[in-house]
Parts: structure tokens; C-alpha cells; sequence
């Protein structure tokens, strides 16, 4: 009975062995998006000196902020390192032409955004060939 019983288990902890295990992808890690984050750079250059030009991220989705010279609003949506923003409309005062051309580099540019990256506090939002587009940081 005893090497009946041996057998058994044997062969129990063999099938337990063979049994496989689904290896899930490693979850990208989510940015914590939501907030107010002032922009540093647009395509590579530095933006004006006290600049108010910022975003907003909203948990619902909403995007708000400063593009140097008006208010703006839209939306935004996020999956994984994806992103694309869609500005909706702006409000429409005059300001200096060093602000008001710095105020079309972000509006142009907000539409080409595909993707974003976190690194060292700076929050880089990239086109589709990867080129970087703004670099912010959090308030």
C-alpha cells in the first residue's frame, strides 16, 4: 500500500512540475499626469523668460492652461505612454510678438503629441518619430 501511495504522489508533484505558468508583460508604469505643469521648452528651444505658458491635465480628461499669451482648453487622453492632446479653443488677446509667436509653437505643436516620457521630474511629450516636442516640469 505504501508504494501504491508513493507512486501516486510521485506522479501528483510530476504533473504539479510540468504545469505551466503565463508570464504577464510587465504593466508600464503610469505617470501621475494630473496636475499643473509649466513648460520649460517647445521643439527644442527655451521658451521666453517668465513665461506663464503651462498645461493642465484634469483626472477627467480636460486640458486647460496658458499657451504665453491666452487661456486654452480641450482634451487629452492617455494609455500607457500614449497621449494625444486636442485643443479645443482659446481666448484671443493681443500680447507682445515675442509671446504671441511662442503662443503658436504650443498650439501647433499640441496636436503632433503621441507619446510622453518621465524622467529626472521633467515630463517630455514626444511626435511620432520621437522627437521631443515640450519638456516641463510639475508646480
Amino acid at each position: 500500500m505504501s508504494l501504491k501511495s508513493f507512486l501516486i504522489a510521485t506522479s501528483l508533484f510530476g504533473l504539479a512540475a510540468c504545469q505551466s505558468t503565463v508570464n504577464e508583460p510587465p504593466k508600464e508604469q503610469q505617470i501621475a499626469l494630473t496636475g499643473t505643469w509649466q513648460i520649460e521648452a517647445i521643439a527644442g528651444k527655451a521658451v521666453i523668460d517668465y513665461s506663464p505658458a503651462q498645461l493642465i491635465f484634469s483626472e477627467d480628461g480636460k486640458l486647460s492652461g496658458n499657451n504665453s499669451c491666452n487661456n486654452f482648453f480641450g482634451s487629452y487622453i492617455v494609455e500607457g505612454s500614449s497621449i494625444s492632446l486636442t485643443p479645443a479653443g482659446s481666448t484671443m488677446k493681443a500680447c507682445v510678438d515675442a509671446l504671441m509667436a511662442q503662443e503658436q509653437q504650443v498650439m501647433t505643436n499640441m496636436p503632433e503629441v503621441s507619446s510622453l516620457q518621465l524622467s529626472k521630474g521633467k515630463l517630455r511629450l514626444n511626435d511620432s518619430e520621437g522627437k521631443t516636442l515640450f519638456i516641463m516640469s510639475k508646480i
